[in-house]
């Protein structure tokens, strides 16, 4: 039997109730599936660090490298300074584990979900593929006479040639290893703003060399502005987007509303080949703590995405469909939490649609 190392930070906020549910569902995957997972919960959160003023240390991060995956609720928490303790949770793992490649996969689930008139599951089937490690995120930058009338802040964004190449060619292998499953020639399409932000051109250039490895793929351009534009268009001219940090981290925002909001968005943080981190896209929604109406399918999905990275592409494959199920047959009407249903349901029916699994098919 296969046995995984997963590290599990539940967080703050809602993070907690989402983990739980995601975790009754890879124990049921165990079961179905014949492999084990030992689970090591880590505290660190807001939360945790009121009440004992610690951030990650670095020890902590040497432990996480040894272990197959990490799995991530939310980090935040109203009462802590803004980013501090998400600085030391998520960008302990991104830089810690250089994990360099943000995935997010755009996809509708049910054509009632999606806010765009005539978009059907077929229309909006897309990846985006976010270079995680490097631009505006890489923490150099400060102030200088802050809270004056003369306060200057600065921040600088860093493209390193080995960074940007790691993600286009990520991104290329994708769309390679996705056409044996879709209607469609793999596509890569490249983001970003190198009209006016001129060192965005290593974007360019580094994109059309690597182009040039894989003549079986369709390429296209798009700058951020535009890409926008079209993703509320003609979303099914996308397959795999590839793009800077900050760039991914506004667009995919806009896909998770494409497929009916954050509530069923997840993402991998991903070195390939070596441990990664799996979480939902939403945050922490400390308005929602512990009231139980938290949609979790966000971070069920990551738990797919998780098992699929880790080879258990079954598993990974089951709570997918189970998902899509409930949501085409309208058995969970939203991703929000105003569905009606509460979040510990919406996880039983999960569940109870993988014991079933045989008769979906």
């Amino acid at each position: 039997m296969k046995t995984y190392a997963i590290g599990v930070i539940p967080g703050d906020g809602i993070g907690p109730e989402v983990v739980n549910q995601g975790l009754k569902v890879l124990r049921e995957m165990m079961t179905q599936f014949e492999f084990d997972c030992n689970l090591v919960e880590y505290p660190y959160s807001g939360e945790y660090y009121l009440k004992t003023k610690e951030l990650v240390p670095e020890h902590v991060i040497d432990e996480w490298r040894g272990l197959h995956a990490v799995y991530l609720g939310a980090i935040g928490h109203p009462d802590v300074e803004v980013g501090l303790v998400e600085r030391s949770v998520i960008l302990g793992l991104r830089f810690g584990l250089d994990l360099y490649i943000n995935l997010r996969p755009i996809k509708v689930y049910a054509e009632h979900l999606c806010p765009i008139k005539d978009k059907k599951p077929e229309d909006i089937d897309f990846v985006v593929v976010r270079e995680n490690t490097e631009g505006l995120y890489s923490q150099i930058g400060g102030h200088l006479k802050r809270g004056t009338p003369d306060e200057v802040a600065t921040v600088t964004g860093v493209y390193t040639r080995k960074g940007v190449e790691r993600a286009i060619r990520y991104a290329f292998e994708l769309a390679v290893q996705q056409a044996a499953d879709r209607a469609r020639p793999p596509q890569v399409t490249l983001v970003d703003k190198a009209n006016a932000i001129r060192p965005q051109e290593i974007w360019t250039r580094t994109f059309a060399e690597v182009s040039a490895e894989y003549p079986q793929v369709k390429t296209d351009h798009a700058y951020v502005d535009a890409c926008c534009m079209w993703m509320i268009k003609n979303p099914e001219w996308f397959d795999v987007i590839v793009t800077a940090n900050l760039f991914g981290d506004i667009i995919t925002d806009l896909g998770a509303m494409l497929q009916g909001g954050m509530g069923i968005a997840a993402s991998g943080n991903l070195h390939p080949g070596k441990t990664s981190m799996f979480e939902p896209i939403h945050g922490s929604a400390p308005k929602y703590a512990g009231k139980n109406v938290a949609c979790p399918l966000g971070g069920i999905l990551a738990v797919s995405m998780m098992l699929d990275y880790l080879g258990e592409k079954q598993a990974s494959t089951a709570i997918e469909q189970a998902v899509g199920y409930l949501l085409a047959s309208g058995r969970i009407p939203s991703t929000d939490a105003h569905s009606g249903l509460s979040t510990t349901e919406i996880g039983d029916m999960v569940l109870q649609t993988l014991q079933t699994q045989p008769a979906l098919s």
